[in-house]
């Protein structure tokens, strides 16, 4: 069993995991019976565990949402998608490891998958650069999904990214054009497109395939404009100061739903999805399932307007006479 990476805030769980681990090694070289302190002790980490998990700052629910072992989007499509088949390639220059994408089925439903990939260690990282997706990655995605709007299968989006690649070559090659023709196209598709944040939501690299008729979003996930250390180095100078910009930036589930971006913000196990991925699947299956037998029933000029209509709501304000 791989070695559980624990978070700052989780270290008080490290002497109660220690003592675990112990019992259950004495269990296993003696005939001792210690299920009854081992059971006592679990329980203790387990409301522990909770106790931490429902009082976190913005800026510890981004380190959640950062954690190595969190689960991906390749994660999530082998845990319920079946006669997965990864299709590769934007059909003009490249094929971006940090976006992937392909066609599977969720229960008898023939699917478009697409979303972010960070890797699980350094080298994978850098090969996926980290889940920041290059110009050709999103124009994979846009290829991608025209076929999904051309074949009638809805798109099922993971978003999953610091953001967009911000690299010379990446803007010589047109990362904001790139970015701008997938919202735009995004609007006119003619099928049911559900997107949800599985992690880290970061910036125009999220939007550009976060365009959807029901955005989805994880308990411990955030959703944000910049990087709160962006947002700290912007306005005051001061990376140092990005606890303070993530709490500003309302980037948690909660303030996202109350504010009208999210449209369900999807329970964690305690301790996280990387404590229990299974059960964290299987919720997001189950969710999945329900908006896409909404969605299916509406028309397409249903889901249309209705999607127009969801993003022109964002970021309404009144006018006031400035006499008044």
């Amino acid at each position: 069993m791989a070695r559980r990476y624990l978070l700052e805030f989780e270290k008080p769980l490290v002497e109660l995991e220690k003592q675990i681990d112990q019992i259950r090694e004495l269990a296993r070289d003696s005939e001792v019976d210690v299920s009854q302190q081992l059971l006592q002790l679990e329980t203790l980490a387990a409301k522990r565990r909770e106790e931490i998990f429902q009082c976190l700052t913005p800026a510890q629910k981004i380190q959640v949402a950062r954690h190595p072992q969190r689960p991906s989007t390749l994660d999530y499509i082998q845990m319920f998608c079946d006669d997965w088949v990864e299709l590769h390639g934007d059909r003009n220059s490249s094929d971006d490891q940090a976006l992937v994408g392909g066609i599977g089925r969720i229960g008898k439903q023939a699917v478009l998958l697409i979303g972010q990939q960070k890797g699980r260690d350094t080298k994978e990282n850098v090969a996926r650069n980290f889940g920041m997706a290059k110009p050709g990655g999103y124009r994979k995605a846009l290829r991608l999904m025209s076929h999904a709007d051309r074949f009638k299968m809805p798109i099922i989006s993971f978003i999953d990214t610091p953001g967009a690649y911000a690299g010379l070559l990446a803007e010589e090659q047109g990362q904001g054009e790139a970015i701008a023709v997938n919202l735009r196209e995004m609007f006119s598709l003619r099928v049911p497109i559900i997107a949800t944040v599985i992690g880290e939501g970061g910036s125009g690299g999220a939007l550009g395939i976060g365009v959807a008729d029901r955005l989805l979003m994880f308990e411990h996930s955030v959703y944000t404009v910049a990087s709160p250390e962006a947002c700290a180095s912007i306005l005051w100078r001061d990376a140092s100061k990005a606890p303070e910009a993530a709490a500003s930036l309302k980037i948690t589930g909660s303030d996202l739903l109350e504010l009208g971006i999210v449209d369900e913000v999807l329970k964690e196990p305690a301790g996280g999805n990387n404590w229990a991925p299974l059960q964290a699947g299987e919720t997001l299956k189950t969710s999945l399932e329900k908006h896409l037998k909404d969605l299916l029933a509406l028309s397409v000029n249903e889901l249309r307007d209705n999607r127009y209509e969801k993003f022109r709501k964002i970021g309404q304000y009144l006018e006031k006479d400035s006499f008044d």
